[in-house]
Parts: C-alpha cells; structure tokens; sequence
C-alpha cells in the first residue's frame, strides 16, 4: 500500500440521540466532541438520528401502511 493516502481509521463511539444507545467501533469520520468510555479511554462522539437500536425495521416496530387496498389489488392480479 502506497503511505499516506489512506484516510485515519480510528476507534470512535456513535451515539443514538433518539434512544440513548451509544456503541464503539472504527471509523475513518471524526468529532471535536469527546466521550470517556467504558474502558476509561476518551474517544471521538459521533452523534447520529437513528441507529438498529431506533428503526423501526431492527426494532420490530415496522407496519405497512397499506392505502387504498394496494395490496389486495396486487394479490388479486397476480393470483395463480
């Protein structure tokens, strides 16, 4: 690999604003905001609207809105 090209790839914490989960992993993107962690390091705190910890899919929250009967239309259709 070619020196100095690749971006800085770090340890930071990304926090769920909407749950209050936080959790660490690696990243190249950085934060002047700081967070001590569990291990008694400080890390870069990335703030972030919504985690698995928050979407609807991850979270078993997820409903299809169905307007209009669109999906019986297209089950009756496409019946066999």
């Amino acid at each position: 690999m070619k020196a100095d090209i690749h971006p800085d790839y770090h340890s930071v914490v990304f926090h769920d604003v909407t749950s209050d989960f936080k959790f660490l992993t690696r990243s190249t993107m950085s934060s002047k905001d700081t967070v001590k962690w569990e291990d008694g390091e400080e890390y870069p705190l990335i703030k972030v609207e919504i985690s698995s910890a928050s979407h609807p899919f991850y979270t078993g929250k997820h409903k299809v809105i169905d307007t209009s009967g669109r999906i019986d239309k297209f089950q009756k259709r496409y019946a066999r």
